[in-house]
């Protein structure tokens, strides 16, 4: 167990960010000016001298007056492309357009997993016919909130596209469910899986896809909990502008709101984070210039004092990409380290994401324990690599191991906690004074003593999870309590000493203990005992 001491702030310069604003050419939800949200980003980039991309959907793309709102764009500015689909793409693709308007956000209508994967072929070759035709050149970046990998492929097989960006974590948000996949920065995505991160170079997608919107490391996840049930859609927590707040339990917090900015800039681009920290800063033209125009004026001056104080870069997505691409032969080791609470009420977060799995260390009021683990595994594929999307309801995921979200009871979390056993036989659990995280190397060490005396040590390798307590002087040992409740165990197919075996959406997969062993405690309850003080969950290719 190493000494627990103070520790450096990540040294400043790895955090990245990029300004991406995509077009739309209609909005049919609301009556909003489309072109004055253009014509103000650009107006506030030229302002700070601040690179831009911007990503055009088709509708905007064949539309003179949103390359107009533009001006001259500079050439440190990038044109690419928004993959959302429009009436005149699909009809000019040979198909019949179903939508209710003529862009429909509807995940069978206006995503590519609605359509078979020949026909997104052909969907992507008027995209980028056209684009070379307005532009005279293919786009080097695409984006939408969802992107398969079948499309993924074939625009960098065909096209060399280098860059791509999706949307953040969310359960259900307009119909939209990304859940389980590499939490920030960028991945590489599996062949078979737009979502998933590959884990050997054969097997990948080498178009490095960004995470966007920049979620709040604390609150966004679980954001919507009402008891025992997750709401039909989370509400929204992230850097957005038009977003003061984020829903039930989060006034104040969001991308609207300058204290949480700042704030979360201070986490994401001053703590640990192993290889960079990332956000996402802009907005789509959909909403309007009134609702983005206090939050993002602040945003884009806040970024301009970072970049005066070389404590970031910003960049666009295609120089992020390369940068990516050239430094990162398969998916890097990143991490993400909140051990502040903007609300003050004393919870931290680290999120630790490798090829290999994700999870979230996580500390409130209860004490510590381990909200999130997924594991990520080339072979299992996404629901519409070769099939269509059915309904507007659209879900993208990895394989659960914990679910801190779905899997919770009430006053119940799912998770792993740290159960210390007393001299007098009696159970506790651990309670955590302040947390250090250190990094080492491609591993993140986290590190606290408990209010008892415990001293505790976890350490997040790429291919494993390694857990060292020493107990209080009261206590005579130690164990892993897993809380799954009914819906965490109903996929679980066998409990070993050496593997615990699951099955998710029909595909199997274990995680192996090499170091402890697992048991069956209750109906709902899993319980690792450690060997020597020691706890090692294996997550390699060789322990699938």
């Amino acid at each position: 167990m190493s000494n627990l001491k103070p520790l450096p702030p990540t040294p400043v310069g790895r955090g990245i960010v990029n300004i991406i604003n995509f077009i739309r050419g209609q909005e049919p939800r609301c009556e909003v000016d489309l072109v004055a949200p253009v014509v103000n980003q650009m107006r506030l980039a030229r302002q700070h001298n601040l690179p831009v991309t911007w990503l055009f959907q088709y509708d905007a793309l064949i539309d003179r007056q949103f390359r107009d709102a533009l001006g001259e764009i500079p050439a440190t500015h990038e044109i690419g492309g928004w993959f959302e689909f429009v009436r005149p793409m699909v009809e000019k693709a040979g198909m019949e357009w179903r939508g209710r308007y003529d862009w429909d956000w509807h995940s069978h209508i206006g995503f590519s997993i609605g359509y078979t994967p020949a026909e997104r072929e052909r969907l992507v070759d008027v995209y980028m016919a056209e684009f070379k035709h307005v532009f005279g050149r293919y786009p080097r970046s695409v984006g939408s909130w969802m992107m398969d990998a079948h499309s993924l492929g074939y625009m960098a097989d065909r096209y060399r596209v280098s860059g791509s960006c999706i949307c953040k974590e969310q359960w259900g948000t307009d119909g939209y469910t990304l859940w389980g996949g590499y939490y920030g920065q960028a991945f590489y995505p599996s062949r078979k899986n737009a979502f998933m991160p590959a884990q050997d170079a054969a097997a990948q997608i080498s178009v490095p896809v960004f995470r966007m919107l920049g979620s709040d490391p604390i609150y966004q996840y679980d954001v919507g909990l009402i008891g025992n049930n997750a709401c039909e859609g989370q509400a929204v927590v992230t850097l957005e502008p038009v977003y003061p707040g984020g829903g039930q339990g989060a006034a104040n917090s969001g991308g609207g709101s300058p204290a949480w900015v700042r704030w979360f800039f201070d986490v994401t681009f001053r703590t640990p984070c192993l290889t960079f920290g990332y956000a996402q800063v802009g907005q789509e033209n959909s909403f309007g210039w009134p609702a983005m125009a206090t939050g993002l004026t602040d945003q884009m001056g806040l970024l301009a004092e970072w970049v005066a104080r070389g404590e970031l870069r910003v960049e666009t997505l295609e120089t992020s990409a390369r940068h990516y691409a050239k430094c990162y032969p398969v998916t890097p080791a990143s991490a993400i380290t909140a051990l502040t609470d903007f609300r003050g009420e004393g919870r931290k977060s680290v999120w630790y994401c490798s090829r290999f799995y994700r999870t979230n260390l996580f500390w409130d009021a209860a004490g510590f324990r381990v909200r999130d683990l997924y594991l990520f595994d080339e072979d299992y594929a996404e629901r519409y690599l070769t099939a269509t999307c059915p309904d507007h309801n659209a879900r993208y995921d990895t394989l659960p191991v914990i679910d801190g979200l779905h899997w919770c009871q009430q006053d119940r979390p799912a998770g792993f906690r740290i159960i210390e056993t007393l001299v007098n036989g009696e159970r506790r659990l651990l309670g955590h004074t302040e947390p250090v995280v250190e990094e080492q190397g491609d591993r993140l060490a986290v590190r606290w003593m408990d209010v008892h005396g415990a001293r505790v040590e976890i350490i997040c390798a790429p291919d494993q999870l390694t857990f060292h307590i020493q107990p209080a002087p009261d206590a005579i040992g130690w164990e892993l309590e897993l809380v799954l409740g009914p819906d965490g165990m109903a996929g679980v197919e066998a409990v070993e000493p050496a593997v615990l075996r699951r099955r998710h959406n029909h595909f199997p997969y274990r995680v192996a203990c090499t170091h402890g062993r697992w048991e069956q405690a209750t109906a709902e309850i899993i319980l690792v005992v450690p060997v020597a003080a020691q706890v090692v969950l294996a997550f390699g290719k060789s322990e699938r």
